[in-house]
């Protein structure tokens, strides 16, 4: 066997292995929620050893971060990518309803980032707000070129309100879903922030 031929079956392997926790881990997350979640309780319920759910994640906030980050990188590209701010956070927020364990899961980040024992938590989340807010204010710029959003708005202003409500309405959401439209909600910013179509 040439030399470095097992290190590399061994990595590929653990490589695999480690997609095979997450992918369980999303599958429960979806179905159930976080509540709390040790990382020995998602070990258990994934039929994963403690030992070996801590080899490849060393703590429960790195299998909740990575788990988000998974489930971000399955969602489907978005087919209307020519719309304006508003309708794309809530294409969003359609597609987040009909998994609300992972709408959960992302409300966990949120809260666990505001606490200073989660370091990564809190870098995860402040960097997705940062990659939100600039695709979103590039967004309403190009909306105020194009002469259909107000030149005197603030486009970094406008983006983090887009973020806010949305992010809000989805907790209001989470805790009363039949009070709750996030959608209908979402769209009275379009009066603010109309997309290509001025709708």
């Amino acid at each position: 066997m040439p030399e470095g031929t097992e290190q590399r079956r061994s990595y590929r392997k653990g490589v695999e292995r480690r997609q095979q926790i997450l992918d369980h881990a999303i599958e429960l997350f979806a179905a159930r929620g976080v509540d709390g979640a040790s990382l020995r309780s998602v070990g258990d319920a994934i039929g994963v050893s403690h030992a070996a759910l801590r080899h490849y994640f060393p703590s429960r906030d790195e299998l909740l971060v990575e788990a988000y980050r998974e489930h971000e990188r399955r969602l489907p590209p978005d087919p209307g990518a020519d719309h304006g701010a508003v309708e794309g956070i809530a294409r969003s927020a359609d597609r987040n309803r009909v998994v609300p364990g992972l709408v959960q899961l992302y409300s966990t980040l949120m809260a666990d980032a505001l606490q200073e024992q989660h370091p990564l938590t809190r870098e995860f989340i402040r960097e997705r707000f940062a990659r939100v807010r600039a695709d979103l204010a590039e967004r309403i710029a190009e909306g105020q070129r194009a002469g259909r959003i107000a030149a005197d708005l603030d486009p970094v202003d406008a983006a983090a309100l887009v973020v806010a409500a949305s992010d809000g309405l989805q907790v209001q959401w989470l805790l009363d879903p039949q009070a709750v439209d996030v959608r209908r909600s979402l769209e009275l910013l379009e009066r603010l922030l109309p997309g290509p179509s001025g709708a």
